[in-house]
């Protein structure tokens, strides 16, 4: 027997519907606009972990993590104006990333609209770019109807955020309706003729190779994207930090074609006779620049699947169109006829031969050697840790020299958003508590999000955050050296003793100046049971794992000088 529905607020109704919508945590900066909700989350206190952070932007990327961790919507509520904007390069990093992720704004009374009341901003034009869906509810009895839109629409076809407005008063208002029913997913089928054709592709092919990307993947997507790479003995490549998709231990990986590729990689993604692009877009950073093929019509046959039918066909012309979810697509490739025989086995030998060669460390400057840190911090987690990475040029030694080969282990930003990377990790531990969370930043992006260290401590979330310092924002210090040689303004950094720093919060911190001191640091780290911060003290020389900063600008001069 149904139960007739009772009075509610709105604030009421809607903490409800994210229960029957499974949210078990939500990421916040309180505001007065939406007290009526986090006065219902007091009552739902046992179902929904509310994690309070310092600062809406580390809210936005928190809940953009748990997106992307958990393949379900991240949670993230925000007061008006200020706190919209803040948590707005959030929502840019899920759209860009393909995450499901959904933002409450709260908002001015409903009478004040259009007056710019106090902190009034319009949510729906200011998120329209980025956001799949954005309005403002503003009928209590509508919230079950709007927050099961949300839910679908964040997660169906490419997933990505979606953001609702919360007028004050509306959430005050009391109203009787009913609960929506959970939301499903909803996500393409590649049709039994796309397959066939795909399969007599591949057959005719004698340099196949594979690209992995996008959102919306699952731990079942994964295998049977390797069960079918491996049946074909296919190489395969992953899209800019999307290197867990694949097991970089298997004979078939090829690495990660993405900034700082290996130069043997481009080669040979640009020699295949056959590219299969599965879930990515094909956007600037995959393709080098749109160079790597280059568009609209590429030289290299092209199969390309993916969950957005706009996608298809927007910058490069695909020979083979298919619009599928990545899981969809995966478990209907596993089911074709493996091709016998395949001639390119000598293809994918050499490509992992040069995956192999490419992560043995080469000399670097100082006294740290960051790739035998990041090799060091593998062995000691046993590949089981979550790397959640900021943006910059220091991220180029996590991606070539750590080896993923677990689904959902590696957190970066594709859209290249600083900060990140201590949200993350922290959003990460709360999530996954068993498994170790490393949060790999640098000195640029640990002072823009690092008092969220407050925020872990708050919540007994214990991550460890692994700082880089080098003393500037060294990839525009690299593109500096590259195109205007010696002529250094902006990208200096002073920085404060960043263990001092944590210590200060009341977490763990240490500092390490060369490499033999990481791996007692860490195993203390790991023994302190609380938040922990490593500063790691790295030559400013060794701007990247191929190359110094002298040889930037001797390069860049010796070119300038040819032109004169």
């Amino acid at each position: 027997m149904t139960t007739a529905p009772k009075p509610r607020t709105g604030g009421e109704i809607l903490v409800d519907a994210l229960r029957g919508h499974g949210v078990d945590t939500a990421f916040c900066v309180p505001g007065e606009s939406y007290l009526a909700v986090l006065d219902a989350l007091f009552d739902a206190r046992e179902a929904i972990r509310l994690i309070t952070c310092r600062h809406e932007s580390g809210a936005a990327f928190m809940a953009e993590a748990h997106g992307k961790l958990t393949g379900r919507p991240g949670i993230c509520f925000v007061t008006r104006g200020p706190g919209a904007c803040n948590a707005s390069i959030g929502v840019h990093t899920a759209a860009q990333d393909s995450t499901p992720m959904i933002l409450f704004v709260g908002q001015v009374d409903r009478g004040m609209l259009g007056r710019e009341a106090f902190q009034e901003i319009d949510v729906a034009r200011m998120f329209a770019g980025d956001a799949k869906w954005a309005a403002r509810i503003d009928d209590p009895a509508r919230i079950p109807e709007m927050l099961s839109r949300a839910f679908h629409t964040a997660l169906a076809g490419r997933p990505g955020p979606v953001v609702l407005g919360l007028p004050a008063d509306m959430l005050r208002e009391v109203a009787t309706t009913a609960d929506a029913r959970p939301h499903s997913v909803v996500r393409p089928h590649p049709g039994a003729a796309a397959m066939a054709d795909l399969r007599a592709r591949l057959e005719r092919a004698k340099r196949p190779f594979v690209i992995l990307g996008g959102g919306g993947w699952s731990a079942e997507a994964v295998a049977d994207a390797q069960a079918f790479a491996e049946a074909n003995r296919l190489p395969v490549g992953a899209a800019f930090r999307r290197q867990d998709l694949f097991d970089n231990d298997h004979d078939c990986w090829a690495g990660d074609v993405a900034l700082g590729i290996n130069p043997a990689l481009a080669a040979r993604v640009k020699e295949a006779d056959l590219l299969l692009v599965l879930g990515a877009r094909l956007g600037e950073i995959t393709t080098q620049g749109y160079t790597l093929p280059a568009p609209p019509d590429p030289e290299v046959e092209l199969i390309h699947v993916h969950p957005d039918p706009n996608e298809l066909g927007r910058v490069y012309r695909p020979d083979l169109a298919i619009c599928a979810g990545p899981g969809e697509f995966a478990a209907a490739a596993r089911a074709l006829a493996p091709v016998e025989a395949p001639p390119w086995e000598d293809w994918r030998a050499a490509a992992r031969a040069d995956y192999l060669a490419w992560i043995e460390p080469r000399p670097v400057p100082g006294a740290l050697d960051l790739a035998r840190i990041v090799r060091t911090l593998r062995d000691m987690t046993g590949g089981a840790a979550i790397i959640a990475t900021d943006a910059g040029n220091f991220t180029g030694w996590g991606h070539r020299f750590y080896r993923y080969t677990r689904f959902r282990s590696q957190l970066g930003p594709a859209c290249g958003a600083m900060g990140y990377g201590v949200p993350a990790a922290i959003a990460a531990k709360a999530a996954a508590p068993d498994r170790p969370v490393i949060a790999l930043v640098g000195d640029g992006g640990m002072l823009m999000t690092g008092q969220e260290i407050a925020t872990a401590l708050r919540h007994g979330i214990a991550p460890i955050i692994l700082v880089v310092n080098n003393g500037m924002f060294g990839t525009i210090r690299m593109h500096q050296e590259r195109n205007y040689p010696g002529r250094v303004i902006a990208t200096d950094l002073v920085n404060p003793d960043f263990a001092a720093y944590a210590r200060a919060f009341g977490a763990h911190g240490e500092t390490v100046a060369e490499t033999a001191e990481f791996a007692p640091a860490f195993e203390r780290a790991r023994a302190a049971g609380r938040v922990a911060v490593i500063e790691l003290r790295l030559d400013a020389e060794a701007i990247t794992p191929r190359t110094t900063l002298s040889e930037l600008r001797e390069a860049a001069l010796a070119k300038a000088g040819k032109r004169l």
